[in-house]
């Protein structure tokens, strides 16, 4: 006997029991289960007692759970790890530093191109991510007088479905140069201008970005991306989260280092089993608590 159980965003009043002790009970003597979902869950089970004790054992740290399961199960198609291998042998491998950027704009949190571009280098420069720009002026160069070797190599990969961004990175440091001698290379494998997730080929090239962004020693990544919480959960990073826009303008803080490597679940029961009524999932178990870059998710922390 199996059970195929769907979780998604449905509005069924049954469905937050799923997290519950006595909900799991009709399940106890199924031999196999078929789960389609399209949230990352596994802070909800840690919310059922029953599971305490091996959850415990299987991650003695909660907030490194993705990380093991993402390595454990997501295992990219030969095609895959050739894009991957093929991209970072060319342009990251020779790079002392690697920086991911992440940059995703969702239709509930608009902001202009030129706000969000200010977002990401308000962040990135004043973080430390990237060096800051020569303010002297390049006139005053020599001519024939060969450059210094470069301090440190920088190698900034932008994942996005525009090209905007890498654009004008790359032409900011084209422009003026990195204070204190760094090199600064930008690089963006593809920028497909929408989103086509039932084509194979997009798949596959998505796929292969988030595992280029986990090879990343820092990472950026914009509030409540799915593909930004892989891409830091794989490579084992907390990421520089980008916070969401306040009325079309940048928040203050641009960006906020995020307290667990673990992606947000977005869509949590918000159920007290106890009580059989609504409650805050956030405040109902130790180690989950609500999303810095999303109010109504909660996440895994140590």
């Amino acid at each position: 006997m199996y059970v195929h159980l769907r979780h998604d965003y449905s509005r069924n009043a049954n469905d937050p029991r799923f997290f519950c002790d006595d909900g799991q009970d009709a399940l106890r003597r199924v031999g196999w289960v078929v789960l389609l979902s399209d949230n990352y869950f596994l802070p909800g089970l840690f919310m059922i007692p029953r599971f305490e004790r091996e959850l415990s054992r299987m991650f003695p740290r909660r907030d490194a759970a993705f990380h093991h399961v993402g390595r454990y199960l997501l295992h990219p198609s030969n095609t895959v790890w050739g894009m991957v291998t093929r991209y970072h042998t060319s342009y990251l491998s020779c790079a002392e530093e690697r920086v991911g950027i992440q940059v995703r704009s969702f239709y509930w949190a608009r902001i202009s191109t030129d706000e969000l571009y200010g977002q990401i280098m308000s962040c990135a420069h004043g973080e430390s991510i990237l060096p800051r720009v020569q303010e002297e002026d390049p006139s005053n160069a020599t001519a024939g007088e060969l450059p210094a070797a470069a301090a440190r190599r920088k190698a900034v990969l932008v994942v996005s479905l525009h090209g905007a961004y890498s654009e004008r990175i790359r032409d900011l440091y084209y422009e003026h140069g990195a204070a204190g001698g760094d090199s600064v290379s930008v690089f963006q494998p593809t920028h497909l201008d929408r989103q086509r997730s039932g084509e194979q080929l997009h798949n596959q090239k998505a796929l292969a970005e988030m595992m280029l962004l986990s090879f990343s020693d820092v990472v950026i990544t914009s509030a409540a991306s799915t593909f930004g919480y892989v891409g830091h959960g794989l490579a084992g990073l907390r990421p520089w989260v980008l916070m969401s826009p306040l009325d079309k303008k940048v928040p203050d803080p641009p960006c906020r280092l995020a307290p667990t490597i673990e992606p947000c679940f977005h869509n949590p029961p918000h159920y007290d089993c106890r009580t059989r009524a609504k409650g805050d999932t956030g405040k109902m178990v130790r180690h989950v608590r609500h999303c810095v870059d999303f109010e109504n998710g909660v996440q895994l922390v140590e």
